[in-house]
């Protein structure tokens, strides 16, 4: 059976990418979590990800660290993670890639925090570019590539995942979207993979 190690549900929004993806393949797995910012959780991590990071995906003798590369792991053995289309999967591709490297600002000054509510005003001009560019990735993708289908390449694929804690982001920071875009962050939002980490994530902040 596949292990995954994962962060806090509230904060750790890269062990949430990597949480989705196999829990949406319905393969079967274990969860390992570690509570992060502890005296001893960089040990504690170490004993299963040599980058001493969440998350980390181990099936039998291989580890996979990194949440990218959890997710093209994953795709080897659930194929329709990708878009079946060249066309579409390169797009896919290049948005997941671009969040992967990219949004530094959102990053720092917009951190996910899913049982918070944190609407401000007077965003910096790099934050308000940050979300202008993923705004404008949602829409071209819905407009494009969904086909009819609820999710940003029709079916569900790793583009969701990569952008799914940017969907508890926005809400938390009460971020307007457009009719597109907020169609997308209701399916993700009444996903019931997404229920299921909120509600841990609140189970967690209660428990402390």
């Amino acid at each position: 059976m596949l292990k995954l190690v994962i962060g806090d549900r509230n904060y750790s929004s890269w062990s949430m990418r990597a949480w989705l993806a196999v829990k949406q393949t319905g393969l079967p797995f274990e969860e390992v979590n570690i509570r992060m910012r502890g005296a001893g959780t960089k040990v504690e991590i170490f004993k299963y990800s040599p980058s001493g990071k969440v998350p980390c995906l181990i099936d039998g003798e291989t580890i996979v660290w990194d949440s990218l590369a959890i997710c093209e792991y994953l795709a080897e053995k659930s194929p329709s993670l990708w878009p079946s289309d060249r066309k579409s999967r390169a797009e896919a591709r290049s948005i997941c890639a671009e969040m992967h490297s990219g949004f530094g600002a959102l990053r720092l000054n917009m951190p996910m925090e899913i049982s918070a509510s944190k609407p401000f005003d007077g965003r910096s001009a790099e934050v308000d570019a940050d979300i202008a560019r993923i705004v404008a990735i949602w829409e071209n993708c819905r407009a494009h590539f969904a086909q009819g289908g609820p999710f940003l390449f029709g079916s569900f694929s790793i583009a969701d995942v990569m952008y799914a804690p940017v969907v508890w982001r926005f809400l938390t920071y009460a971020v307007d979207l457009p009719p597109a875009s907020r169609a997308w962050v209701e399916t993700m939002c009444a996903l019931p993979a997404m229920q299921e980490w909120r509600a841990g994530a609140l189970a967690e902040v209660k428990a402390r």
